[in-house]
């Protein structure tokens, strides 16, 4: 999964041959798991965002909401970061060409909504923030090279959305 996230990050059409050999998995194997391009990288892409959605309630136990809440921002923001390389694989895999489809729920979106609402009943974010709203705000990074040094832009970025979801909480 790691060689194949990376070299389909670098070049949507590597061929699933070479992305075997890289992985040191024999040809049959390879394409016993994964039958088609759609079908691997559509396990990454679901991998990869089940870590992300899995890591919020991690926080949870360990960290008061809002500390949580922005550490799952950071670990977003990376798993964006990646996937913006991705990006045409994953529309490739998702929607045939000339077609247009919007997503449905997502463990992302799960995962976020479970933050809000803890943080909420904490008193440190302002009340009835929306999941569509939060993830709205957090579309800035979409706007960010992932080729380049990104972390510097992210970081005052995902400040500025926790800033305002701070702002007119009840406990501050």
């Amino acid at each position: 999964m790691e060689v194949a996230l990376f070299e389909l990050t670098h070049s949507a059409d590597t061929p699933l041959s070479a992305i075997a050999k890289k992985a040191g998995v024999g040809q049959g194997t390879f394409y016993r798991h994964f039958p088609n391009r759609e079908s691997l990288v559509l396990e990454i892409y679901r991998h990869e965002m089940q870590q992300v959605s899995d890591y919020a309630a991690q926080l949870l136990e360990t960290r008061e909401p809002d500390q949580a809440l922005r550490e799952w921002m950071d670990r977003f923001a990376q798993f964006a970061m990646a996937k913006a390389g991705l990006a045409e694989a994953i529309r490739l895999a998702t929607n045939p060409p000339g077609t247009i489809h919007k997503p449905g729920p997502t463990p992302l979106i799960a995962a976020a909504e479970l933050l809000l609402r803890a943080n909420e009943e904490a008193g440190t974010i302002r009340p009835g923030v929306t999941t569509d709203v939060f993830l709205l705000a957090l579309s800035g990074l979409w706007q960010i090279d992932p080729r380049g040094d990104w972390q510097p832009q992210v970081t005052p970025l995902l400040d500025l959305v926790m800033d305002g979801l701070r702002a007119g909480a009840p406990g501050r």
